[in-house]
């Protein structure tokens, strides 16, 4: 589980697929842009992107992106569970409780992305600023992130 309950969705974002598994939590990125309104367009495509310096943060996924052989099981509605190729869910405003932390950061401190869609206190090269902490890790692991993405 990479998000808790604890969350405020203030604006989300749904022009995007996903043709990669990850989950909950992380910070996803543009591949590639769609043009116009991009709603159904198969070229706007959101990534966990694996460097940091240099991406585009779109927001947090709130799906769990899943390969699955859907002729066997279904998708599970109940995990947020979204078919790789699908549209995903990605909050752009709001805040999360999240384990997807890269470090040891402090309540105040700023929000930046970081490798394989971590969050982290710290800039690595010219990594974007998504937000700010909320809190510190808890024993679990966990931290309050408020996201804040124009």
């Amino acid at each position: 589980m990479a998000l808790k309950g604890d969350r405020h969705e203030l604006d989300t974002e749904i022009s995007y697929f996903m043709n990669e598994t990850a989950s909950q939590g992380v910070v996803v990125s543009i591949s590639t842009q769609g043009s116009g309104a991009a709603m159904d367009s198969a070229s706007a495509v959101a990534t966990v992107a694996a460097e940091a310096s240099g991406a585009t943060a779109l927001g947090i996924l709130l799906n769990n992106v899943v390969d699955i052989d859907q002729t066997r099981q279904h998708i599970n509605g109940h995990k947020d569970e979204v078919q790789s190729g699908g549209k995903v869910t990605i909050l752009t405003k709001g805040f999360v409780v999240t384990d997807q932390i890269s470090g040891t950061p402090t309540a105040g401190q700023t929000a930046y992305l970081a490798d394989s869609g971590k969050i982290a206190g710290t800039q690595d090269g010219t990594a974007p600023a998504i937000g700010r902490f909320l809190s510190t890790k808890d024993a679990d692991g966990y931290a309050k992130v408020s996201i804040n993405l124009p």
